[in-house]
């Protein structure tokens, strides 16, 4: 089973994608792992491209998967590699109330994560309110040859 998951910061991606993952007895893979070099010791490096497509490779040559990000220009392979696609979206009120809380948390050491700060909170913020409006309407139009497979 090849499972992609898609959607907005804090839409439930990375929930969806380990229940299902302990479910079904899949690996998960997170695409800002792909993304981003989380061993810089600044917030927000990107791998090169080349490094980035090459870790992408390696998880779609696998037999099955569970793949979950925010991403799509560089993924068009994995949706049509995926068995099922789900498109997460959730209320303004609902995925910012979730960023949030997940920037205290890793503040607070109660949950592992990037090297956040309140510019970085703030940015990804109106990051989201951006990706809601914009990235998930040519995110669906980018899904529709694969509509027999989305799941919204």
């Amino acid at each position: 089973m090849k499972i992609h998951i898609i959607g907005g910061p804090g839409s439930g991606k990375t929930y969806l994608a380990e229940k299902l993952s302990k479910e079904l007895g899949i690996r998960h893979y997170d695409l800002d792992e792909l993304q981003w070099d989380n061993r810089s010791d600044s917030y927000g490096t990107k791998r090169e491209p080349d490094e980035r497509d090459r870790l992408l490779a390696d998880v779609l040559n696998k037999n099955d998967w569970i793949i979950e990000g925010v991403y799509y220009a560089w993924c068009q392979q994995c949706f049509s590699d995926a068995d099922k696609i789900y498109v997460l979206s959730v209320p303004r009120y609902k995925y910012r109330y979730r960023i949030i809380r997940r920037f205290v948390r890793r503040k607070l050491g109660l949950e592992q994560g990037k090297k956040e700060t309140l510019k970085s909170l703030s940015q990804l913020l109106k990051w989201a309110d951006k990706y809601q409006q914009v990235n998930l309407v040519e995110i669906r139009k980018l899904l529709i040859p694969y509509s027999d497979k989305v799941i919204e």
